[in-house]
C-alpha cells in the first residue's frame, strides 16, 4: 500500500487533534515541518518496497520505537531544564528504569 506525503499529512493532522504538537516559538512554519516529515517518510516507505511485509513492519516499528524514545529523552531534559517537575506516568518510568525493572538486556 502506497500513501502519498499529502495524504500522511492528512492523517498526521488528524491524529495531532487528539494530540497537539506544541511548535512553541520554533521560527519554522508548523506545515512546513509536517510536509518535510510526511515526505521523508513516503520516500523511507517507497524504499522498503522489497522488503517483506514482516520486515517492513519490523523496520517501521523500530523507527517508531526509536521516535517514541527519543521524544520522551528530549521532553525529560526539557522539563528538567526548567526545573518543572516530570508527570507521575513518567516518573514512574524512570523510578523502574532506576530499579532496573525497565532492562531486558
Amino acid at each position: 500500500m502506497q500513501i502519498t506525503p499529502e495524504q500522511l499529512l492528512e492523517l498526521m493532522r488528524e491524529v495531532e487533534q487528539e494530540d497537539p504538537i506544541d511548535f512553541a516559538d520554533l521560527p519554522f512554519r508548523d506545515d512546513d515541518l509536517r510536509q518535510l516529515v510526511a515526505s521523508q517518510l513516503c520516500e523511507m516507505a517507497a524504499s522498503m518496497e522489497s522488503f517483506s511485509p514482516q520486515d517492513r513492519e519490523m523496520t517501521l516499528l523500530a523507527v517508531s520505537a526509536k521516535l517514541v524514545l527519543e521524544n520522551m529523552v528530549l521532553h525529560i531534559q526539557l522539563l528538567r531544564s526548567h526545573g518543572l517537575p516530570v508527570d507521575d506516568n513518567v516518573e514512574a518510568l524512570l523510578e523502574r528504569l532506576r530499579k532496573g525493572g525497565g532492562s531486558q538486556s
